[in-house]
């Protein structure tokens, strides 16, 4: 089956949703939808808890309740929606290959395409953990899948390796549904969650954090998890020999890192950011294919859905104006680059042509700092501007607005750095 569509979103997650709605908003009727699983709405049905929503909606919601207020807007547009349906591929001239039970193989092009894959967790196997391979050994996000939507407990008696969002959350809810979390394991010397998650999901259930450790030993010789060892870590994460303490447990859950889902991405050619995993985006998230454009976790891992939202909201009026011929594409008038402490920028790439007053850029330090300054200065060494910042940490994104007028008068590329206050 062969179709055309004036633009193709892949992924019905929130992401997606957002992208596409506000492409119809802007003048977009002929918009496709393509999900993989069996509805929309994606990894937001099996966030149960709450806590979503603040930013966009003023008001706390569950996961499901945020997913659900994007379905019925798209419900209320023509958007055309296909579930159940898995892209295979995605070619340079915009021609998405997909394939479900309904219509068999679909070759469809697109007047412009929406990347919005999200993410994956990081398995075992990524990281390395020695010792013997029972069952009992999951990532959280599974578990989580298990236990909110299948209804399956997954155990009694857990320790969570990885202080991420998706582990603090699981500690909290395998607590609330009975099970015994003995620690939270972090191998960093700080956690790689929200603040407000170590409080809530931890330390309201008396739950150890035990920071700069590692899991080094899964014993389990009758088919299931039956202890792990943890080892207290150097500066270089390498155990400390004499530090081991011993965790008797049937479970262990993994909430080791999140990883941009980009196969389809490097498929097309789109070139990827090394520091993020996801593409290279400019300040419009367009990628570096013409008329292909990304958003949400498929480009950087968000700690808040509603950052999602927004920059997914951005990626779809951008491929509205694609379309209707009102944007620039081409090579960048700046480039921004990481100073000290920054570990990456999203976008990387800026044509002031498509800038309208100023430009949102998201990044992530590499350091828990007490306070510091965020500065952005040219090639020449001038400070373009400075932002301060009372806390800023790892786990949580921050964001700054780069006014255009400034940018108009800056020699890049610009370097956007921290400085840490002094004591």
């Amino acid at each position: 089956m062969s179709e055309y569509h004036d633009l193709i979103v892949v992924g019905g997650g929130p992401a997606g949703l957002a992208a596409a709605c506000a492409a119809w908003e802007k003048g977009v009727k002929d918009i496709l939808i393509i999900e993989r699983d069996k509805e929309l709405g994606g990894i937001l049905n099996q966030c149960i808890h709450n806590g979503f929503g603040l930013t966009y909606f003023k008001e706390e919601l569950t996961g499901p309740e945020y997913a659900g207020r994007f379905i019925k807007m798209l419900y209320d547009t023509g958007v055309t929606v296909r579930t159940d349906t898995m892209v295979l591929n995605i070619s340079p001239d915009r021609r998405v290959q997909a394939v479900n039970t309904h219509d068999g193989f679909l070759d469809l092009k697109a007047g412009a395409i929406v990347l919005a894959m999200g993410c994956r967790e990081r398995t075992r196997g990524a990281i390395g953990i020695p010792g013997d391979r029972p069952a009992g050994v999951l990532t959280a996000g599974a578990a989580q899948r298990y236990l909110n939507i299948e209804g399956y407990m997954v155990g009694k008696r857990v320790v969570i390796l990885g202080s991420g969002d998706i582990g603090l959350i699981m500690a909290r809810r395998m607590t609330l549904e009975g099970a015994k979390v003995l620690a939270c394991v972090e191998v960093m010397p700080y956690s790689g969650g929200l603040n407000r998650n170590i409080v809530q999901c931890l330390n309201d259930f008396d739950i150890p954090l035990y920071l700069s450790h590692t899991i080094t030993d899964i014993v389990g010789k009758n088919g299931r998890v039956e202890k792990v060892v943890v080892s207290e870590v150097d500066e270089n994460r390498a155990p400390i020999p004499g530090t081991e303490m011993e965790f008797e447990c049937d479970t262990v859950l993994l909430s080791v890192g999140l990883i941009p889902e980009n196969e389809l991405s490097r498929t097309a050619g789109i070139e990827i950011n090394p520091r993020t995993n996801g593409p290279v985006v400019y300040e419009n998230m367009e990628t570096s294919l013409p008329g292909v454009f990304a958003a949400g976790n498929v480009v950087h891992v968000h700690d808040l859905v509603d950052f999602v939202t927004a920059e997914s909201q951005r990626a779809g009026r951008a491929a509205a104006d694609f379309l209707a011929g009102r944007s620039v594409s081409g090579d960048a008038d700046l480039e921004l680059a990481c100073g000290d402490h920054v570990n990456y920028t999203v976008p990387r790439m800026l044509r002031l042509a498509n800038i309208d007053k100023a430009v949102g850029v998201f990044f992530r330090v590499n350091k828990v700092m007490a306070a510091g300054t965020v500065r952005v200065t040219d090639a020449a060494g001038a400070e373009v501007a400075a932002f301060r910042r009372q806390h800023m940490a790892p786990g949580e994104m921050e964001q700054i607005q780069l006014p255009k007028v400034l940018l108009e008068k800056a020699a890049g590329p610009i370097t956007i750095s921290v400085e840490e206050a002094s004591e």
